[in-house]
């Protein structure tokens, strides 16, 4: 007699994927190096550089494309300035919470010494600044704070942990707080639940840019295909004006699924490298945080998560907005730098570890068995590579005629029956 696991195996009919392509529209920045020379010029930090000044810039531990190119851009014009510039990582408890980890979380990143042409200086030592009006501690970066100036650079995108009253979510604000404050002050923000970094994150921020010695923001937007949008340099008094602005933007722009009625979502990879969270809540519609409403769409009955990317270093923080995941990415996990990250930001169900199964096989076939009422065959699934690449994806066959009639998407094959290999995993999903 054949074990649960067997039969599982055996008798589960899976139905036929279909590979589409969606089209997606934004601008993009065809010279780097040009435009963040022509940006810092158009701001006047030329006129306040004076020989020999020590510049500190920002840079966080977000996948941000051409992340290590802009920074370098921006080392090279403020060298022809006259300044003296150097790294700072800016990434609160990012890479366990140490300055080696956090130098190495930059490599990964492509931002070396030797690509970027400065040095590195990399502390967790902060120096308390001030504090807000609510009384609490404002802290900085210690490197940054005895440099002569700060260049303040990020991606200004949509929360995935919140929708912000007055329009200030990730980007330039949050750098200056969180990133800026390092693992001290994102534990101060972050052990106020998202009342913390929702209300209290812009107020500490707005210390900071009053503080500090900002030179200016450097922000960055992307498009669907996550290349760069936007690169614009901010007057420090702008900054919060002009990130509400750049943050519609931004949200105009990003990618999307093609549909909102979903019985199985495959994520072939969560990262910290695709979404802060491993998964960007606003594409799977999870957020999973006492008190924040769930979004209305999409709705997706289950999501497994499949595997991590070897950019995360282990940090699998988003695994437990999957319902589902296999051995393979469960063996991955590093419980040290996953458990440390989701511990300062209090959100701790998102550290949950969901259903374990052998692989993607089970993984699927046990979604499928508690998918109640709906036949295998007729299953709603959508794979995707991860949730900041979906530009190519698999819808199964009960999604063709809908994703077909839709503008922005291409049918580029037929059904095909679902190809494990010899361990029961799907074949990584390339473009």
């Amino acid at each position: 007699m054949r074990d649960g696991k067997e039969a599982a195996t055996i008798i589960m009919r899976f139905p036929k994927m279909i590979k589409i392509r969606q089209r997606f529209a934004g601008p993009v920045v065809d010279d780097i190096d040009q435009t963040v020379a022509e940006q810092l010029q158009a701001v006047g930090l030329a006129e306040r550089i004076k020989p020999g000044m020590r510049v500190a810039i920002t840079a966080g531990s977000r996948g941000i494309a051409n992340i290590n190119r802009i920074i370098r851009a921006a080392v090279a014009e403020l060298k022809r300035m006259g300044a003296e510039p150097f790294i700072v990582p800016t990434m609160g408890s990012h890479g366990g919470a140490t300055a080696d980890g956090q130098v190495e979380v930059l490599e990964s990143l492509g931002i070396t010494e030797a690509f970027c042409g400065a040095p590195i200086h990399s502390s967790m030592e902060v120096v308390q600044i001030g504090e807000t009006a609510g009384g609490m501690p404002v802290h900085i970066d210690k490197n940054a704070w005895e440099a002569d100036g700060i260049l303040l650079m990020g991606r200004v995108k949509v929360h995935t942990d919140f929708k912000s009253p007055i329009g200030i979510e990730s980007g330039l604000m949050k750098m200056a707080a969180i990133g800026l404050g390092k693992h001290k002050q994102a534990l101060l923000i972050h052990s106020q639940g998202v009342h913390g970094i929702r209300d209290i994150m812009p107020q500490v921020a707005q210390v900071v840019l009053e503080k500090a010695n900002i030179l200016c923001g450097v922000a960055i937007i992307e498009n669907a295909f996550e290349q760069t949008a936007r690169i614009e340099a901010v007057p420090t008094r702008l900054i919060p004006e002009r990130e509400r602005e750049l943050l519609r933007e931004s949200a105009a722009l990003m990618p999307k699924l093609p549909v909102e009625e979903i019985d199985v979502l495959h994520v072939g990879e969560i990262g910290k490298n695709y979404s802060g969270t491993g998964m960007d809540t606003n594409i799977i519609g999870r957020i999973r945080i006492l008190g924040v409403e769930e979004p209305r769409s999409p709705r997706i009955k289950y999501i497994i998560a499949s595997d991590l990317s070897e950019e995360s270093h282990g940090n699998a923080l988003g695994i437990g907005l999957a319902d589902l995941t296999t051995q393979r990415l469960f063996d991955k996990i590093d419980f040290k730098s996953m458990n440390e990250n989701v511990i300062t930001s209090t959100f701790l169900h998102r550290a949950a570890i969901p259903i374990v199964l052998p692989n993607d096989r089970e993984a699927l076939a046990a979604a499928l068995r508690a998918n109640w009422g709906v036949e295998p065959e007729q299953a709603r699934i959508v794979r995707i590579p991860n949730t900041l690449h979906l530009e190519y994806l698999y819808v199964s066959e009960a999604l063709l005629t809908e994703v077909a009639a839709l503008s922005h998407v291409e049918v580029l094959g037929e059904p095909e029956e679902l190809l494990f290999d010899e361990h029961g995993y799907l074949p990584k999903m390339h473009g």
